[in-house]
């Protein structure tokens, strides 16, 4: 499957509070979420790909290779809106850049391997908005085409991220991607055993 210019973002910016501690930096299979959602995204074709901090910054940030970008988002203790307001920012201000759409994924979300990520990808245009969803149920990743960045970032605020904006869209496209993997997000660590 071919994946057009995609750039990635990924969320990794907040503290974790029902887990304990940031969740980008909780490990599993030995290997940090933060690490593996990057994996994912650049197994799937997608990049580059920006990764927006918050809590425990510096910690993440050490973590990242050279490739991947990190974002600080400053007041990312308000929301994911916050993160994806900076995410936004930092893709619009790409010299030359010819990405035609942002994958927007989060951290917590182990079991959305690259297929996922690649299936959704490969619908990307300036017009596409897009999500993954799990037996119908709409999830992550979320594509959205250049021309909505400055949309989504307007309306972006709190912990509703892009919800409100995507809510009612007649030119949303949802993804069926339960054949693949699960949807199902991290929030406290009994949620690690992994999807049922």
């Amino acid at each position: 499957m071919t994946v057009p210019p995609v750039a990635g973002l990924l969320l990794a910016a907040g503290a974790g509070r029902r887990f304990g501690g940031p969740k980008a930096l909780v490990q599993v299979d030995d290997e940090p979420l933060v690490l593996r959602a990057l994996r994912t995204l650049t197994a799937a074709g997608v990049g580059p790909v920006h990764v927006v901090v918050g809590a425990a910054a510096d910690e993440v940030r050490a973590l990242l290779p050279e490739s991947a970008h990190a974002v600080v988002a400053e007041d990312w203790a308000t929301g994911m809106g916050a993160s994806l307001r900076a995410g936004l920012a930092a893709l619009g201000a790409l010299e030359g850049a010819e990405h035609v759409a942002a994958l927007v994924h989060l951290v917590d979300l182990p079991w959305v391997g690259s297929g996922i990520v690649a299936r959704v990808a490969a619908l990307a245009t300036p017009e596409t908005v897009a999500r993954a969803a799990y037996d119908g149920v709409p999830g992550h990743p979320v594509l959205l085409g250049r021309r909505w960045w400055g949309d989504v970032a307007k309306s972006s605020r709190g912990d509703r991220g892009a919800r409100d904006w995507l809510a009612g869209r007649d030119d949303l496209t949802l993804v069926e991607c339960g054949d693949l993997g699960s949807g199902r997000d991290v929030d406290r660590p009994g949620d690690l055993a992994g999807p049922a």
